[in-house]
């Protein structure tokens, strides 16, 4: 990550910390009157092939003995009422906020993978994770309603693993691959501005 890019995150993570904090107060009293304790959803994703974190995101299902995996439609049942409307509008993912001014990720970049996926394929999590993780990018832009669309298709959870592992990583490895290669400050915000307005802008040429 460029000093140009840390600079940029960490200014946008706290003018918007400041702009939404009133929000992120709200939420967290709706998901605790409405679905009770934990407001937040952490768990373990890898900013390196050798590095862990914790990502944090407001809870939007209710908790399972296992929970393994990406969601799928074999989870759509767990997701409350809150989580559908913090999922469809993205507020769910507001705490990664605390996330960008850690350094774990930043704004733009790929998902941040568990680290069963990394595991699985560690020449392309290795090329992938060059790029620093980040709450949106060119493959959550371009690929996300495909996604969701493969995997609300999938009735259990073997399913959604072998739909996820066999159509979705190479998809998103090759779009977060493609960011890599035209990454810019500029092209960071394009992507930024996109994701708002929920267009895909095309790569630099």
């Amino acid at each position: 990550m460029t000093i140009t890019k840390r600079i940029l995150d960490v200014v946008l993570a706290l003018l918007l910390a400041a702009v939404l904090w009133p929000a992120v107060v709200v939420i967290a009293l709706a998901i605790r009157l409405s679905d009770g304790a934990p407001v937040f959803y952490v768990a373990e994703r890898m900013k390196t092939p050798d590095e862990p974190f914790d990502l944090w995101k407001f809870r939007t299902m209710r908790a399972a003995a296992a929970n393994e995996g990406v969601s799928g439609g074999d989870k759509a049942g767990r997701v409350t009422a809150v989580g559908r409307l913090l999922r469809r509008t993205r507020l769910d993912e507001v705490p990664q906020l605390w996330n960008i001014l850690r350094g774990d990720i930043s704004f733009v970049g790929p998902r941040p993978p568990l680290r069963r996926y990394v595991e699985m394929f560690p020449a392309l999590y290795g090329e992938v994770l060059k790029s620093r993780p980040g709450v949106t990018g060119l493959a959550t832009l371009a690929f996300h309603k495909r996604e969701e669309a493969l995997l609300t298709g999938c009735n259990t959870a073997e399913e959604t693993e072998a739909t996820y592992v066999r159509r979705c990583v190479p998809q998103k490895a090759r779009l977060d691959l493609i960011y890599a290669a035209n990454r810019t400050v500029c092209y960071d915000l394009r992507l930024m501005v996109a994701t708002v307005f929920k267009r895909v802008p095309l790569r630099r040429r």
